[in-house]
């Protein structure tokens, strides 16, 4: 199965259909009497569906496992055919358009295999997906697409020239696959004075987002909090949360860390951790959805 276990968590909705087309109205008749022989099609086929979307995994090879949160099957009658509406939802890691497809398609069939005996010309079609929601797709930078982001490496071994960054990298790769460009690259000690200096500059220069990597451990040489927590003007701790969140449940350690993420001015500061890991996982976890701050705070700046 594809590896999702670097998504974040949302609500994930989705809803197909079927249709049932059906080969004279005395067999639309005896659906909506209920004297079919083989019993009631609405609801047998309704208990198939639900069944089913649970048991998609089982069907699909590449169909992850479902906390399936809810399953609603709707029936519109038309002059000779059923039209069978199919609703999943789930607060998980991937949507749930299969389950949903799969749910209707189940339903249909379920139609079909009762309904033969007293109809030979039953047909099943339109099975599609109608809409779906959730996920980063919802929560993107459409309109943001203008940016400037700087990335800021606070490592001692790195500007010594001791190691070679790769925070800073994933970071940088991160920013350009959702569709930015990094306008600087810096590296810098893990040094108050050279950290907020270097800060003081880029907002200077009107940078939307400056991203640091490092020194938020808690060893001696780890002052990158320190440096930037005195500069911020608004902190966001629902951002530092969800970093935390989102690595705690890949390591026990992620409870270690001391990210920090704030206005100063208009410009967004985030400190994440130095390991490759830990700055990869803490921007999966907040982007692009956390570029909907732009999008606030330019339509606030606009109106004034």
């Amino acid at each position: 199965m594809v590896d999702i276990t670097h998504k974040i968590i949302t609500l994930r909705t989705a809803t197909a259909q079927a249709i049932v087309k059906v080969g004279s109205p005395d067999t639309m008749k005896a659906i909506l009497d209920k004297t079919v022989p083989k019993g009631d099609v609405l609801e047998v086929a309704r208990t198939a569906g639900l069944f089913a979307v649970k048991n998609t995994s089982n069907s699909i090879p590449d169909c992850h496992p479902m906390p399936i949160e809810y399953t609603g099957i709707d029936y519109e009658f038309l002059e000779d055919s059923v039209l069978i509406k199919v609703t999943v939802k789930a607060i998980y890691r991937t949507g749930v358009e299969v389950e949903a497809m799969h749910g209707a398609s189940i339903v249909a069939l379920t139609m079909y295999d009762m309904l033969k005996p007293i109809d030979k010309q039953v047909e099943i079609s339109t099975i599609k997906l109608l809409h779906k929601k959730g996920g980063k797709s919802d929560y993107g930078n459409k309109e943001v697409q203008d940016l400037s982001v700087a990335v800021m490496v606070c490592s001692d071994s790195v500007s010594s020239g001791k190691k070679e960054d790769r925070a800073g990298k994933v970071i940088s790769d991160k920013i350009k696959n959702l569709g930015l460009s990094v306008s600087n690259y810096v590296v810098i000690p893990d040094e108050v004075l050279d950290i907020q200096d270097t800060i003081n500059k880029l907002c200077a220069k009107n940078v939307d987002l400056v991203i640091l990597t490092g020194g938020t451990g808690l060893s001696d040489r780890d002052v990158t909090p320190e440096a930037v927590i005195p500069l911020l003007d608004r902190r966001i701790p629902g951002i530092e949360e969800a970093i935390r969140a989102y690595g705690q449940d890949r390591t026990p350690y992620a409870m270690l860390s001391r990210s920090v993420v704030g206005f100063k001015g208009d410009t967004l500061i985030m400190a994440l951790p130095g390991s490759t890991a830990g700055a990869g996982e803490s921007m999966d976890a907040v982007f692009p959805s956390v570029l909907h701050l732009f999008k606030i705070l330019k339509g606030f700046n606009h109106g004034k």
